[in-house]
């Protein structure tokens, strides 16, 4: 069920996606009386899920999900309709328009993706407001991963200022380590002494290539939430609200103390200790094969969030800067692509899909879809052939030489950009596969 509700929200999302980027390039061809032979969801290989033809143009839907398109006349696209090309130009072709009216037609697609990209996230901070955690409402401090001790920081900190200045929220502080410049953390630590800690300037690329995406997380209370159906935990008797005490005759407070010992544990089986309704009872638990037990907590009970609301007006300003921070952040993380590890974390649909919640989620699915449609409009923008970006650097070159590409260049260039995408198509989908069988 988990597994449907994911997909079904992965499909609506990008079914919502592609159609607003192609009418992106369908609305202004029309206006510039360009003629669109197809509008398709999806692609339509040897044949169609659904097709109809309202007047010069086909509307139909694919049953290849790997996007959408429009096939403009008299434009070399992803189509390969090149027989159409050696025919004499017609008025109502892409090719016979206007360098700067192409132009508008091949941007339309990541206009309305960063257009839509901040209405969803004015829409998102109006209807739902922001939840927030000023640096006192993380109760039991941070739990520090000892890449970051070797700074000065320890377990139990609490992070009170980013570059000196208070954090709207304390819980963003990796995602700015990691993608903004971060110089300096000032940190109460657990004997009252207040410090504050420089950061180092490659900080980002110390976390990327160390796998520590997370060096801080806040510390909780170690008490189960949630125990998995048919675990290895369930098995053994364990059940919701039970404390652990002590894990292989290790006593431990905090979460993160028992999850530490757990996946370091070289024992085949883990003895746990709980309190339950105020006695204590013991568990021998045989982890599965991942050396996991199926139980989780729940950081809320430690964490004091704060909640904001938001007018409409209020809202257009939030919203704006929410888009344009997670473009910036998205153009920062995209230079990690380019390293030997990045090659190898590079997600397909499956990474994509399970961005999703397991459980249906209106606030998840329109953030999610917000930051896709960002991050959509940023990919197509790339100078590739065959996406808007390389069209768009085409027609550029066009304007500032006067000199335009011949077709044949142009066919060459759409081919190679088609295997271009094809290769890293591959590669993504090819690194979910591995990491889903090496789980």
């Amino acid at each position: 069920m988990e597994i449907l509700i994911k997909a079904s929200q992965f499909i609506l999302s990008l079914s919502f996606l592609i159609v607003l980027h192609e009418l992106g390039h369908f609305i202004p061809a029309k206006i510039f009386k360009t003629r669109i032979e197809k509008f398709y969801l999806f692609f339509d290989y040897k044949f169609s899920l659904f097709k109809k033809k309202i007047g010069d143009t086909v509307y139909g839907i694919g049953w290849i999900p790997l996007g959408g398109y429009v096939k403009i006349s008299g434009m070399i696209d992803e189509s390969m309709d090149t027989e159409q090309m050696k025919q004499p130009a017609q008025p109502w072709e892409f090719r016979s328009k206007p360098a700067w009216q192409r132009l508008i037609i091949m941007l339309g697609g990541v206009t309305v993706n960063f257009i839509l990209g901040i209405v969803i996230y004015i829409m998102i901070t109006f209807v739902w407001g922001m939840d927030f955690v000023k640096p006192e409402g993380v109760k039991n401090g941070f739990a520090v991963h000892e890449t970051f001790k070797q700074y000065g920081f320890k377990d139990g900190d609490l992070i009170t200022k980013f570059n000196g200045e208070e954090p709207e929220n304390v819980t963003d502080v990796n995602m700015f380590l990691f993608l903004r410049d971060i110089s300096s953390l000032e940190v109460l630590h657990e004997d009252g002494e207040t410090a504050t800690i420089a950061i180092p300037e490659d900080i980002g690329s110390i976390m990327w290539e160390n796998g520590v995406m997370e060096p801080f997380n806040v510390r909780t209370n170690a008490v189960i939430d949630t125990v998995v159906v048919g675990s290895p935990a369930e098995k053994a008797g364990i059940i919701k609200n039970d404390k652990i005490i002590a894990i292989n005759n290790t006593p431990v407070t905090y979460w993160q103390d028992f999850a530490e010992i757990a996946a370091n544990s070289t024992e085949d089986t883990l003895m746990l200790e709980v309190e339950r309704n105020g006695t204590s009872e013991s568990f021998s638990i045989v982890p599965d094969e991942n050396k996991t037990i199926g139980v989780s907590n729940y950081r809320h009970k430690d964490v004091d969030f704060q909640h904001k609301d938001y007018t409409f007006l209020e809202s257009i300003a939030v919203g704006n800067s929410r888009a344009i921070w997670k473009l910036k952040d998205y153009i920062t993380q995209f230079k990690y692509v380019f390293t030997k590890k990045g090659a190898t974390s590079i997600g397909g649909f499956i990474a994509i899909g399970n961005i999703f919640p397991a459980t249906w989620s209106w606030q998840s699915f329109w953030s999610i879809t917000a930051f896709l449609s960002i991050m959509l409009g940023f990919m197509n923008l790339l100078p590739i052939p065959a996406l808007d970006g390389g069209h768009v650097v085409f027609t550029l070159y066009e304007m500032i030489t006067g000199r335009k590409p011949n077709d044949k260049f142009l066919e060459y260039a759409q081919i190679t950009g088609f295997l271009i995408l094809i290769a890293l198509l591959l590669l993504a989908n090819g690194n979910d596969v591995v990491k889903l069988f090496s789980k």
